[in-house]
């Protein structure tokens, strides 16, 4: 095609993309034109990627290192085929990068007697080509496939034209069953790969087992930071100790709400929003998950008892908002400090002692056993209060910390009808939440902040079934 007629052709496809781009008002579409719009969009944009991997591919074979000083970089300019793309795009060097890497295995290649051969992998650079496959796609089954036959560890062509053929069909919905998603494919293409070798998954397991690792970062304003790769059964094991939190059921409902006070006649409204993100949620999880796990029965001791975190504060911060406390730094350059909030819900906490030192470094209130609820009185709280007595959280009793409703460094007493349960996060935000918390004839009652109910009413806990049976009886028709 000559350079006139390319020009004009490009200028055209411009102009009928801008036009369509233009066109669209998404927002005054209905629901299914805004769905048809976004997989017309997205198969043009296949048909781009396409020309881009293509172009991109020809551009890493011009400045291949045979050609020498003609090498297309060297003529440009640039040190490498990613930074020629980068200069020419105007894209990031890790989508040049994307885009070589994709377009390596799916470019036709030369023999060494000169003779063409087709790409690697055939099926995938014609369906990449006419659109019906995407880069994400086609880079996903490249990317199982490629590592076994860089091995060697198949000889059988058939196998591999077989597995080629059923994930570009699945991924191009070429067949009864509609296309699937590039995260689909992922998984259909390396469940592929462990059926042509399935001896590959060793290798992998010892390089797997060489680059786990967790390592916790400094302190940085406020947060510490976790960096970390975790084998696919301890992050599983994980996901199912998060889940315990995060259940359907709690992010279903996230927010508290009130049946009785927030119906009306046209229905209910909805429940009020949890304002935590989903990562704050995880790390709130997390957070409850290690309070557990402290307390168990086999958890290694350090000193002749449990892992304990000390939580150290003068007397004259504890109860300031502002107050500063203490826990043991974890490097040289960390100082430990906390707010002091940290150590007022440290003294209810199972594996967390609080110490408080006067002005001359005296103890004058030391957290002991005797201060924390026994086995026997946590499995009748559990029972009365059946789980996170804040209405709308439904984080069940073992995963909750027992709260003294009356400070026991006040003269709350460690004693059932002064402990309640709260999960984690209600139990660290409690002060500033706005939620309240009373006991009445030994029974929780709680009150909600302002921004939930203007009159703060009292309303009794009813997590239990006990509470939830006594209630409808209560409330049955005589």
């Amino acid at each position: 095609m000559f350079d006139s007629d390319r020009t004009a052709l490009v200028t055209s496809l411009r102009a009928g993309l801008q036009a369509l781009v233009d066109g669209l008002d998404a927002a005054a579409a209905s629901d299914d034109e805004l769905l048809r719009h976004a997989a017309d969009v997205e198969a043009l944009g296949r048909l781009l990627d396409a020309g881009r991997v293509i172009l991109a591919g020809e551009v890493a074979h011009r400045s291949r290192t045979d050609l020498g000083s003609e090498r297309l970089t060297v003529t440009r300019g640039c040190r490498t085929p990613g930074e020629l793309l980068e200069r020419v795009t105007l894209v990031s060097g890790s989508t040049a990068r994307a885009r070589l890497r994709a377009a390596a295995p799916l470019r036709a290649r030369t023999a060494l007697t000169g003779e063409p051969l087709p790409p690697a992998f055939p099926l995938v650079a014609r369906a990449l080509a006419s659109g019906a496959l995407g880069v994400d796609a086609a880079s996903a089954i490249v990317t199982a496939l490629a590592s076994i036959r860089d091995r060697g560890a198949v000889s059988d062509t058939d196998a591999f034209a077989a597995a080629e053929q059923a994930l570009v069909d699945a991924a191009t919905g070429d067949g009864d069953a509609l296309p699937a998603g590039a995260d689909e494919v992922a998984i259909m293409a390396q469940t592929w790969a462990l059926f042509l070798d399935p001896d590959g998954a060793l290798p992998e397991e010892e390089r797997a087992m060489k680059a786990r690792g967790l390592t916790l970062g400094r302190e940085r304003e406020g947060v510490v930071g976790v960096q970390g790769a975790l084998l696919p059964d301890v992050a599983a094991q994980l996901q199912r100790l998060l889940d315990a939190f995060l259940n359907p059921k709690v992010a279903g409902a996230p927010g508290p709400r009130f049946a009785a006070e927030t119906e009306t006649e046209e229905g209910e409204e909805d429940p009020p929003v949890d304002p935590r993100t989903s990562a704050q949620r995880r790390h709130d999880a997390f957070a409850g998950v290690l309070a557990v796990a402290a307390g168990m029965d086999g958890m290694p001791h350090l000193g002749g008892s449990a892992p304990t975190l000390v939580v150290t504060v003068a007397a004259d911060q504890l109860d300031h908002a502002s107050g500063v406390a203490f826990v043991p730094p974890r490097t040289a350059g960390d100082t430990g400090a906390v707010p002091a909030s940290v150590a007022r819900h440290a003294g209810c906490a199972g594996q967390i002692q609080r110490i408080v030192f006067d002005r001359a470094g005296r103890i004058i209130d030391l957290g002991t056993p005797q201060r924390l609820y026994t086995a026997h009185q946590r499995r009748a709280i559990a029972t009365r209060d059946g789980e996170c007595i804040i209405p709308g959280c439904h984080v069940p009793a073992t995963w909750c910390e027992v709260h003294h409703v009356h400070e026991a460094a006040r003269g709350g007493p460690t004693h059932t009808d002064n402990g309640v349960l709260l999960c984690w996060s209600h139990h660290r935000t409690l002060e500033t939440s706005g939620w309240e918390i009373r006991m009445v004839r030994g029974a929780p009652w709680v009150r909600p902040p302002r921004w939930l109910d203007h009159n703060r009413r009292w309303r009794p806990a009813t997590g239990s079934i006990h509470r939830q049976h006594a209630t409808l009886v209560h409330a049955a028709p005589p």
